[in-house]
């Protein structure tokens, strides 16, 4: 047997117990949205002495294996914080270098034979766009008009973002649209904005709020990550830094929230 049919065979026998392991899950509530927050990167790189930027595309590795092993199990949602407006703080050359990988991986996505177009995958990228170079954002528009008509499933890849600023922008649309309603005479009675104004408004109205949020590293803060959208959700934070997340981390967050279920649906009916 040659090197590729072992191979072969190794990932038939890895995907039938997978299937396997997502049945005997499946008997109990599965969530509907997964939120990443993919920490670790460069302190894997330089705990291994690698070069610059190998960290990232490490990780971008074991991101395409969470996809897949999301999308496999039936979560509809998935949500990635890929790169924060405060990252922009950081040296003009790792962001360019950042920003050259995003632009690489995110044509990736668009290919025929891509995960997102395997599984049915339509792609939002969620963020203030125009901090974003003009490549990447063009990139990010093509890939968001290539998969638009995938229907199975929804990954939003959170880039320029921070949810201050997801906030104040919907705070601000919603001014604007009362105003405009307002001078136009369409809507005199009712001038207040309500929750409902603001959350249609959100960057994130592409999704429910998510079920599950997993940070590696072991930390447990969420960066300014969906802070509106995580107020009933669990926060799973294994140790292992990001490129090194694999399988069985996506199990054990799994079944953690299966075993809070309960209480996480009593918070969310009390708050409501």
């Amino acid at each position: 047997m040659d090197v590729k049919q072992r191979n072969r065979l190794y990932e038939n026998l890895s995907s039938y117990a997978r299937k396997c392991i997502f049945a005997i899950l499946s008997v109990a509530a599965l969530p509907n949205h997964i939120a990443f927050i993919m920490d670790g990167n460069r302190r894997y790189s330089k705990q291994h002495n690698l070069i610059d930027g190998a960290g990232h595309r490490l990780g971008f590795s074991s991101l395409m294996s969470m996809l897949r092993y999301c999308y496999e199990l039936g979560v509809k949602y998935v949500t990635i914080y890929a790169f924060s407006i405060e990252n922009f703080k950081r040296s003009p050359e790792e962001v360019q270098s950042l920003m050259d990988l995003m632009e690489e991986k995110i044509e990736g996505l668009i290919k025929e034979e891509s995960l997102v177009n395997q599984y049915g995958v339509r792609v939002y990228f969620i963020g203030n766009l125009k901090l974003l170079s003009k490549p990447v954002r063009l990139a990010a528009e093509r890939a968001m008009d290539a998969t638009a008509k995938n229907s199975k499933a929804v990954l939003s890849i959170c880039i320029a973002y921070t949810s201050t600023d997801e906030i104040l922008n919907a705070v601000q649309e919603s001014c604007e649209v009362k105003w405009d309603e307002r001078r136009n005479e369409l809507n005199q009675e009712n001038t207040s904005i309500g929750l409902l104004d603001i959350e249609k408004r959100m960057y994130m109205a592409v999704a429910p709020d998510p079920d599950i949020i997993i940070r590696t590293s072991g930390e447990t803060r969420l960066s300014n990550f969906l802070l509106w959208q995580s107020a009933n959700c669990l926060l799973y934070s294994p140790s292992v830094l990001w490129p090194e997340i694999g399988f069985w981390h996506l199990v054990k967050a799994i079944l953690d929230f299966q075993t809070h279920l309960y209480y996480l649906k009593k918070q969310y009916v009390h708050m409501k």
